[in-house]
């Protein structure tokens, strides 16, 4: 059985989800703007190894790279990706069936085909010593019901509710003293700037949902800073208090990131 989230160690908050760069590569291979080779070396990205398995027609056993495995869901009629990003309560960018949302769930992501019920899942398997570790990982491709997404906006929708909640946690954030809070805060929001100037998306996504993504990524950044204890709320009471005020933002910035990362597939028409 695959590793559970919490049982892998502790992860970059403000990197990108392996789901989230295959939507980005793979919708922009599927459009015609990003040759395979590059394509499937962006998904990779620092990990060791990526498989896939249980495209149709595999035999038992049978795994490929995704440079061929986007051959062939093209092949098959894919015309395109979509990213989920799934919490416990909050099944967001999932159709069903119950199996492979439990499975989304447990990872935390997952990706929809366009065009054919498939989904994809990843199982992240972690190897090396702390500080010189690897990954390898096997993205499990299973039948998923067609139906629309669960509760993903337009990329107009979630620019609009981000541009609220940034202030707000603009807000509250100088309310609870974040920036204010130490060394340990200022190493935090250094290491998002840094991030920050990495490349978003891939060739042929739109401005605007660059746009949305970065934004996204800035609130996300604020609240992972928040959520690890920053800050002038010190008692049990007042980071319950504090965290209860965040979820509606965390929720917000996921989200956003969907709509963004879906934006090539979405905003077609």
């Amino acid at each position: 059985m695959p590793p559970t989230p919490a049982e892998m160690p502790a992860a970059d908050p403000f990197a990108e989800p392996r789901s989230a760069r295959l939507t980005a590569w793979g919708n922009s291979l599927l459009a015609g703007f990003a040759p395979p080779d590059q394509a499937a070396d962006e998904i990779v990205g620092a990990d060791e190894r990526h498989r896939v398995a249980g495209l149709p027609g595999d035999a038992a056993g049978d795994q490929h790279g995704w440079s061929w495995a986007l051959g062939r869901l093209r092949v098959l009629g894919v015309q395109g990706l979509r990213l989920a990003l799934p919490t416990e309560g909050h099944p967001l960018g999932l159709t069903g069936p119950a199996g492979f949302n439990t499975a989304a769930l447990a990872a935390g992501e997952a990706v929809l085909a366009v065009g054919l019920p498939l989904g994809f899942v990843p199982e992240v398997t972690v190897y090396g010593p702390p500080g010189d570790q690897s990954a390898t990982v096997l993205w499990r491709c299973t039948e998923v019901r067609e139906a629309p997404p669960a509760d993903v906006p337009l990329l107009h929708e979630a620019e609009r509710e981000l541009a609220e909640g940034l202030r707000e946690a603009t807000a509250l954030l100088s309310r609870l003293d974040v920036a204010g809070a130490g060394p340990q805060a200022l190493r935090a929001l250094e290491q998002y700037r840094r991030r920050a100037h990495s490349q978003l998306l891939a060739p042929g996504y739109p401005p605007r949902a660059v746009r949305v993504l970065e934004s996204a990524r800035q609130v996300s950044a604020l609240l992972a800073i928040a959520a690890d204890g920053h800050g002038a709320a010190v008692s049990a009471g007042e980071m319950a208090a504090r965290d209860a005020a965040l979820a509606p933002l965390r929720r917000t910035a996921r989200r956003a990131q969907v709509a963004a990362y879906n934006a090539l597939v979405d905003e077609r028409v």
